[in-house]
């Protein structure tokens, strides 16, 4: 199987009558004009605890863009104990079922989730288009894409070996589960470390 080459990807000018420009527009109104409910997903499915917090635009106090569940430890163990699992099977997966599954994701993102990613950055995070752009689409992107080419990249540079000596890195996955809190305003940091 050959993985394609990555290359960055290209950052959207978002120029006056342009199919991107528009669609941006259209995306805008539509979250806008709609609260949502933010349940937690815990081990595959929705979860709706009653207890929320608002998610407002930093820019207009006064929108609320979405009611987000929040948990409480029951619900923080429950999630934990199903990424324990689910990293036992990731785990035993092949590199190339991984890697499809994040070339996937990029393609997914490069194109028909573009301007929701965006959108939802330009009022989450009250950044402008070409910063959402930079962030949310290209740089994403980038990661997925470029992370299969690292992986590619660490299990061909094995060690060297002596006449009779087989040296070979075994790369493991993490071991146990990590929680991080990550930085609201960074839409690219947070879809890496979930």
């Amino acid at each position: 199987m050959k993985i394609p080459q990555p290359a960055n990807e290209p950052v959207l000018t978002y120029a006056p009558g342009s199919p991107e420009r528009s669609a941006i527009k259209s995306r805008l109104r539509e979250l806008q004009a709609t609260r949502i409910e933010l349940p937690l997903v815990i081990d595959g499915r929705e979860v709706r605890t009653g207890w929320f917090e608002e998610a407002i635009e930093p820019h207009d106090h006064r929108r609320v863009l979405a009611l987000a569940h929040l948990a409480d430890a029951a619900q923080m163990q429950q999630a934990i104990d199903a990424a324990r699992r689910a990293a036992h099977d990731w785990s035993r997966r092949s590199w190339q079922e991984r890697a499809a599954i994040f070339l996937k994701a990029a393609d997914l993102a490069a194109g028909p989730w573009r301007a929701t990613l965006n959108a939802a950055t330009m009022l989450g995070q009250s950044k402008t288009i070409y910063q959402a752009e930079i962030d949310s689409a290209a740089e994403l992107v980038d990661f997925f894409r470029f992370n299969v080419e690292f992986m590619l990249r660490l299990q061909a540079e094995q060690p060297i070996s002596s006449p009779g000596v087989w040296n070979q890195v075994d790369y493991r996955p993490l071991e146990g589960f990590v929680y991080a809190v990550t930085p609201f305003n960074f839409t690219t940091c947070r879809a890496r470390l979930r």
